[in-house]
């Protein structure tokens, strides 16, 4: 396959053997002959033990690893996928700040935190959703003490702290909508799968902020479909994806991708063993095409299209 081509081009010159001047026009054309008869019988016989010949092969570039295509390719998908990740943080200020709409959050180190979660960039605009419960004391906060922090790049790898505002919540599907203000900056939105043709079996990788470390990557494939976890309004979530990749505290709320990039689900909840606070392996996430019909009602309205009727 292209390597007999590539030895004939790295073949000694025979040329030589024929332009001596001391050799007669005779023996010119008996080294010709032999000259000849010896090229013939190289190319019947390439896999030869020239040394010519195998360093020519040596030359060769090599068919990639199986193994290492297979990684490369996690990379490029995690390197294209994670700028689309947020790092989202509560917290409670010890007093309410004079200025409530500054971009950047106000430092104070009497605020407590409460908790982190993840995200991801919906649009350009600065929506981004992750789940309700990893904002619900924001949704329902009546003091003006409660505080979301947002830590997002741009498009182009600038790292941006910003205040996130609730805008829309759907707790009946565990859902949330953030705004951030991001003037003067581009984002870059995730891109949306869908999860109505997903099958057991098939790869997909789960990208968040487990305890605090940012840009994690765990991977795993979709173990069920069509399951059912508890919603935070006490009803119940179905048709939820189940996956083996790691889902742990930190993580609600972020992106489950497939092996194009594309998000199928928004990473929720875990099973966690009685008493340990340990993962059992069994992850859930909320399927993309109900996050699909969701988000938009939230955006517009700030509730889900089933209250507003």
């Amino acid at each position: 396959m292209g390597m007999t081509v590539a030895s004939l081009q790295t073949l000694p010159c025979l040329s030589p053997l024929i332009t001596s001047d001391t050799i007669t026009k005779n023996e010119s054309l008996i080294f010709t002959r032999r000259a000849l008869l010896f090229g013939t019988s190289f190319l019947a016989a390439p896999f030869s033990s020239s040394p010519s010949f195998l360093s020519a092969i040596a030359l060769q570039p090599q068919p990639q690893d199986e193994l290492e295509q297979q990684e490369n390719r996690i990379v490029d998908l995690f390197q294209g996928a994670s700028p689309s990740v947020v790092f989202i943080q509560d917290f409670e200020l010890a007093k309410t700040p004079k200025n409530s709409s500054a971009q950047v959050m106000p430092v104070d180190e009497t605020a407590k935190v409460e908790g982190t979660g993840s995200g991801f960039i919906w649009d350009k605009f600065g929506h981004i959703v992750t789940n309700y419960h990893v904002v619900a004391k924001l949704a329902t906060d009546n003091t003006g003490l409660q505080r979301c922090k947002v830590l997002l790049v741009d498009a182009k790898g600038n790292r941006l702290i910003r205040e996130g505002k609730i805008i829309g919540s759907d707790p009946a599907y565990d859902l949330a909508v953030l705004k951030v203000n991001v003037e003067g900056y581009e984002l870059k939105p995730v891109v949306l799968g869908t999860s109505r043709d997903l099958r057991v079996g098939q790869s997909c990788f789960a990208i968040g902020n487990p305890y605090g470390f940012e840009d994690t990557l765990t991977t795993g494939v979709v173990s069920g479909l069509g399951r059912e976890i508890p919603s935070p309004n006490g009803g119940a979530i179905r048709g939820v994806i189940q996956t083996d990749a790691s889902i742990n505290a930190g993580n609600s709320g972020g992106p489950l991708i497939d092996s194009y990039g594309h998000v199928i689900g928004v990473n929720t909840a875990t099973f966690t063993r009685k008493g340990t606070g340990v993962s059992s392996g069994v992850n859930f996430a909320i399927p993309i095409d109900t996050v699909v019909r969701t988000v938009p009602y939230l955006i517009v309205y700030g509730t889900p299209y089933s209250d507003r009727f």
